[in-house]
C-alpha cells in the first residue's frame, strides 16, 4: 500500500515534514510503507501456509508432485505439514467417502483459526465420476465449508498453485476490507 493507494488517509504532510524539499519528499514516498497492523497479518498469512495433505486418491499424487522440485510450492509459502495443529490450510485431494466425511470433519475442527480449504479435482468438488455412488458425499461442501475449489481429474499441480494464489488473494482482500479471514461456521 503506497502513498498513491486510495485508501492511505494519513500523507507525509500530516507527519510534521513541511521543511522538506520536493525531492526529499519523493525520496521518502519511494521508501515508506503505510499500511494497517490487520493488512500485515493477513500478508504474513497468506504467505506461511502450513498445509494439511489430506490425499483421499490419485488427486493426491499431484498434490504431492506440487511439493516436489519441478513446482515447488514453497516458494509460494505452503509448507504441508500431517498433523491438524500445526495446519491451517487443509487440502481435500480425491473422493471423500460418507465413512470418511466425519474423519475429515473431526481433523477440520482440530485445525486453528483461522483456517482454509480447498477442494482439489472433480471428486472433491461434485463427486466426480462416482457422483452416483450410495457411499461418496457429493462434494466435500457438504462436509466443511470450502475456500477455493479447482476442477479437474485430476488437476495438474499447476492448478493448485493457481488455486493457492487465489487463497492468497481472497486473504488479502478480506483483511483489506475488514471481513473476517478465514472464520467458517
Amino acid at each position: 500500500m503506497g502513498m498513491n493507494d486510495e485508501h492511505t488517509s494519513l500523507t507525509l504532510r500530516d507527519l510534521g515534514l513541511e521543511g522538506i524539499t520536493e525531492a526529499e519528499l519523493r525520496e521518502i514516498e519511494k521508501n515508506v510503507l503505510f499500511s494497517t497492523f490487520d493488512q500485515i497479518k493477513a500478508w504474513a498469512r497468506s504467505n506461511s501456509m502450513w498445509g494439511l495433505t489430506f490425499g483421499l486418491a490419485c488427486c493426491a499424487i499431484e498434490m504431492m508432485a506440487t511439493s516436489g522440485a519441478d513446482f515447488d510450492a514453497d516458494r509460494f509459502g505452503v509448507f504441508f505439514r500431517n498433523s491438524p495443529r500445526q495446519a491451517d490450510l487443509m487440502i481435500v485431494s480425491g473422493t471423500v467417502t460418507k465413512k470418511m466425511a466425519p474423519l475429515l470433519r473431526r481433523l477440520y475442527d482440530q485445525m486453528a483459526e483461522p483456517r482454509w480449504v480447498i477442494a482439489m479435482g472433480s471428486c472433491a468438488t461434485a463427486g466426480g465420476p462416482y457422483i452416483r455412488s450410495y457411499s461418496v458425499v457429493k462434494g466435500v461442501d457438504q462436509v466443511v465449508p470450502v475456500d477455493v475449489y479447482i476442477p479437474g481429474c485430476p488437476p495438474s499441480p499447476v492448478a493448485l498453485i493457481y488455486g493457492i494464489n487465489k487463497l492468497q488473494a481472497k486473504i488479502r482482500y478480506e483483511a483489506k476490507h475488514g471481513k473476517l479471514v478465514g472464520l467458517h461456521d
